[in-house]
């Protein structure tokens, strides 16, 4: 993708006109959730969290166009979650696809409660929320 330099000194998509702060995912919440998975006195690089970024708002994109075709074809302006998980099935991401599944039905099921169920279950932690291992989530 080619970028160049817009009036404001912003990279910007020639494509789309879409800012490079706006297509990619903040760089501390990517440091944040790789520190997650390793020892507590590992260093992550500067290079390492930008190519993280950079990899992770691609896989993102990748998953939301094909869900967006889904949605043209079936003349749906809104992408839902079942289009994410049919997305990752259709592009060989299965084994995302499945616990994708299992954590949206969850979700739905909380959701799904009276207002007080949902104070208490929202107080016991997301992860113990939805009943899923951290590293779903």
């Amino acid at each position: 993708m080619e970028m160049e330099d817009n009036i404001g000194g912003e990279a910007s998509n020639s494509e789309g006109g879409i800012k490079e702060q706006d297509r990619l995912l903040p760089i501390a919440n990517v440091g944040r959730i790789m520190k997650k998975i390793l020892p507590p006195n590992a260093k992550i690089s500067k290079e390492a969290k930008e190519t993280m970024q950079e990899c992770v708002s691609e896989f993102i994109s990748f998953v939301t166009s094909e869900a967006s075709v889904k949605c043209r074809k079936e003349r749906r302006k809104t992408v839902n979650g079942d289009d994410v998980c049919w997305a990752l099935g259709a592009l060989g991401f299965d084994e995302f696809a499945g616990p994708l599944r299992r954590y949206l039905d969850r979700y739905r099921e909380i959701e799904d409660r009276p207002n007080q169920e949902k104070v208490s279950a929202n107080n016991s932690g997301s992860s113990a929320r939805l009943n899923l291992p951290d590293r779903l989530l």
